[in-house]
């Protein structure tokens, strides 16, 4: 079984490199004023765009399979935070809105692919079940081909 890691290392008060497995990459991630310098993304901005970066993922998977071409894809991740019965602040749900590149028209298999690709999200379905993730997917006109 694959074991991604990710290792946190604190440059200044709530500013923090990302580094991920083996690679030199490095994200920095940080808190907005008035905690932070927001010098990064936040961890729910962290959150919103890994739901994101992986249902993008999947419908491109899932498109090259057919040989589609949806490029290129734009992918919008609304968070919605507010308090708890106890104050705390929580991510309440994820509104995800995927943008096809090209006309509906245009891509042969989208159908197959729109009924398929969430279920292969790695991250979404992994955390639908304690946040509501509704996803609309449109094509390059702003028609609405899913949600």
């Amino acid at each position: 079984m694959d074991h991604p890691t990710a290792t946190l290392t604190q440059r200044q008060n709530y500013l923090f490199e990302h580094r991920h497995g083996a690679r030199d990459a490095v994200l920095l991630a940080d808190e907005p004023p008035p905690l932070g310098t927001g010098q990064g993304p936040d961890p729910v901005e962290l959150l919103a765009s890994a739901v994101g970066h992986c249902l993008s993922a999947s419908l491109w998977f899932a498109c090259q399979k057919y040989k589609d071409d949806p490029s290129p894809l734009r992918t919008e991740v609304q968070a919605t935070v507010g308090r708890n019965d106890r104050g705390r602040n929580r991510v309440q749900a994820l509104a995800v809105d995927l943008h096809l590149g090209q006309p509906a028209a245009d891509l042969a298999h989208l159908q197959r692919v729109l009924d398929t690709f969430e279920d292969f999200c790695t991250v979404t379905q992994s955390i639908a079940a304690a946040i509501p993730v509704t996803l609309r997917v449109l094509d390059s006109t702003g028609a609405v081909v899913k949600g």
